[in-house]
């Protein structure tokens, strides 16, 4: 089991390399095809055109956008050409309401999509709704890598986020390329219900279920030391020399699904090695 259709979407040159060299190593490494989306972003608020904004204001818009789709194209394209992979890219320009139509689109085909960290300094509003787009849209993995981050291949040690959801299992079942290839995977719980369905043995019948695959496990049970649990798993990767988080991801919105929640915010904020989520 393999990852063969790759994705990463890009709008800033900035924060391309990240994600660029972990896509290139893991097309190199799984023999997968790679596939780059370099958006410009218009970032033209939506009413300004029922409010007869001025057309060369609009029409200016546009092209500055269109101008940095090309320049992230040229960008992406350097770095694939010389990894010697199977490689394609794409320009585009999207306004910043509708990236969540136009990203889903093309993740919905890939097996995992790769993405810079969509928070910190200088980054654009649409680094969150990249990944939002991907997730909630899209329902494909996203692989979130920090800017300094070295490109995950065959992971050592992988933290698996357990607390008997849907959107946690998504992301195990999604992650078990990189499960199998992993010399140990902890199965984390954190305070575990004591009237849950798996109130006798937290995380066993996982662990079944991912043995039968070949996965190499172990059971942590952790107590909520910190408030947030985000902070009890960085810590805990940290602590065991882990180099990759698997966890759930959850949204928060009324209308649609499509706000990331507190603990997959917070996971992302402050993680400093790859986390990959699936809802």
């Amino acid at each position: 089991m393999t990852y063969k259709s790759l994705l990463t979407v890009l709008t800033d040159t900035r924060f391309a390399d990240a994600a660029l060299r972990q896509i290139t190593a893991l097309a190199q490494a799984q023999d997968a095809h790679a596939e780059a989306l370099c958006l410009g972003v218009d970032r033209t608020h939506a009413g300004f055109y029922y409010a007869s904004a001025n057309a060369m204001i609009l029409q200016e818009s546009i092209e500055r956008a269109r101008a940095e789709s090309e320049d992230i194209l040229a960008h992406a394209e350097t770095r694939l050409k010389q990894a010697g992979i199977r490689w394609s890219s794409e320009a585009g320009v999207a306004q910043l309401a509708d990236l969540g139509r136009y990203v889903g689109h093309h993740a919905r085909f890939a097996d995992l999509v790769i993405a810079p960290r969509p928070y910190g300094e200088n980054r654009g509003v649409e680094a969150e709704a990249l990944v939002e787009a991907a997730l909630f849209d899209g329902r494909a993995p996203v692989l979130v890598v920090p800017d300094d981050a070295q490109p995950l291949v065959n992971p050592s040690s992988v933290v698996i986020a357990w607390n008997e959801s849907v959107e946690a299992l998504a992301a195990i079942r999604k992650s078990l390329p990189f499960l199998k290839m992993a010399k140990n995977a902890r199965i984390t719980v954190i305070d575990p219900p004591q009237h849950g369905p798996e109130r006798s043995d937290p995380g066993g019948m996982l662990s079944q279920m991912l043995s039968r695959h070949g996965v190499k496990c172990e059971i942590d049970v952790l107590s909520k030391t910190v408030p947030r649990i985000s902070d009890v798993l960085i810590r805990h990767a940290t602590d065991t020399g882990s180099d990759l988080i698997v966890m759930g991801a959850y949204g928060h919105s009324r209308l649609r699904e499509a706000i990331l929640g507190g603990a997959t915010r917070n996971m992302l904020e402050n993680a400093s090695i790859p986390v990959l989520m699936a809802h």
